[in-house]
């Protein structure tokens, strides 16, 4: 008797499941769309298996890059998973389809579209799931995330701890989710600029990833560069400089040349090379990163912006100033955009372009963008405090 075409297809799926997680994305994504289209044929269109597998094609489009592609497959599968009751793995999927949807947002730099799916997945699993479910802790640090990115730091750490104490209770110490945690908990005193308070949670992440996953895999590279981010803001330049180059081998490696992966590594190498007064290779790595980003994330992105940013620093510090203003110009312009006026990176990248315009003899012009740097410092500080 031939097997189950359900049970074959579930095979299929995990088989694909397997191949994305090692960054063979075009054998992953080929049986992946054979395992949905024999479940549609068996099931129907609208059953919680198809949402599942939805998740891993659009999770492969996202590993490439490809967002736009990404977005439609986790629509369609919330739209599955919305109606539906049942048990706990419904919950579960109905939690993990908004969240997806909600990442994708804010990789796409749409923070307001992603703030309130994220706090709803979030409500649904504390209620559905209980508070101290893997899932729910999950939740915790996809908010944790974003939190990050919008400035609000305190928030964001609350949720962070809360989640490691979770995966910690019901994984082990020593798993590789733990070290997701740290990396986070790492990242997140990085964007505060307390680099050295980082360093241990950095270090922490790495050596758990590479103990289970071993030196090549492409988490351990992300672990690597978190840690080189933090090692560079504190001027261990070598170090840091190693564990970039390791970190952008295995990125180009696993995903290709053209990955976001590789762009925000390339970046990063960049201001390394800056700082240690490598003007040339600084340049050529920014540009490299530039073409990435706009390219894979669009060109309104605020990771575009950081970018535009760094460049127009590199720039200024050369003297060539006609090339760093429009660069400053529309860094900030997409900034604003995307972050709102009060953001950090928006008040710094103001900062720098009011440097830029008192160096060009520009003064009054200066003043004004100071003028409203100032101004918008007080209501973020009410907001920190608060939060």
């Amino acid at each position: 008797m031939g097997l189950d075409p359900l049970e074959e297809a579930s095979g299929v799926h995990d088989i694909a499941v397997s191949l994305r997680a090692k960054g063979q994305f075009e054998e992953a994504e080929a049986l992946a769309q054979q395992a949905l289209a024999a479940f549609e044929a068996e099931t129907g269109p609208d059953h919680p298996d198809i949402a599942n597998i939805l998740h891993t094609l659009a999770g492969i489009h996202e590993d490439r890059g490809d967002y736009a592609e990404a977005e439609p497959l986790y629509q369609r599968a919330v739209d599955i998973m919305q109606p539906l009751s049942g048990g706990l793995d419904v919950e579960i999927l109905r939690v993990q389809s908004w969240r997806k949807l909600a990442g994708l947002y804010r990789l796409q730099g749409r923070y307001d579209e992603a703030t309130p799916l994220f706090r709803r997945a979030l409500a649904r699993a504390e209620a559905a799931l209980g508070p101290d479910h893997l899932e729910t802790a999950t939740c915790l640090n996809d908010l944790g995330i974003l939190l990050k990115y919008t400035g609000q730091f305190a928030e964001a750490a609350r949720l962070y701890r809360r989640a490691l104490a979770i995966v910690e209770s019901a994984l082990g110490p020593d798993h590789p989710d733990v070290a997701a945690m740290y990396h986070n908990l790492g990242g997140l005193e990085h964007a505060r600029g307390r680099y050295a308070r980082g360093e241990p949670y950095a270090r922490r992440a790495v050596a758990i990833r590479e103990q289970a996953l071993g030196p090549d895999h492409p988490d351990v590279a992300a672990d690597a560069a978190a840690l080189a981010a933090i090692l560079d803001g504190q001027g261990k330049y070598d170090e840091a400089e190693a564990l970039y180059r390791r970190a952008l081998a295995i990125f180009e490696r696993v995903y290709g040349p053209e990955h976001n992966e590789v762009a925000v590594t390339c970046n990063n190498l960049a201001a390394l090379s800056h700082a240690k007064g490598d003007e040339m290779k600084a340049g050529q790595l920014y540009r490299r990163a530039l073409a990435i980003k706009g390219m894979v994330l669009g060109p309104e992105h605020p990771d575009v912006a950081m970018t535009l940013n760094n460049l127009a620093v590199l720039y200024k510090t050369a003297g060539a100033y006609a090339e760093a203003e429009p660069l400053y110009r529309r860094a900030l312009a997409i900034f604003e955009a995307a972050l709102g006026p009060t953001h950090p990176k928006v008040i710094t990248c103001r900062q720098n372009y009011a440097q830029l315009l008192r160096e060009m003899q520009r003064h009054a012009e200066a003043a004004a963008v100071e003028s409203h740097a100032k101004r918008v410092r007080p209501s973020r500080a009410r907001r920190s405090k608060k939060a």
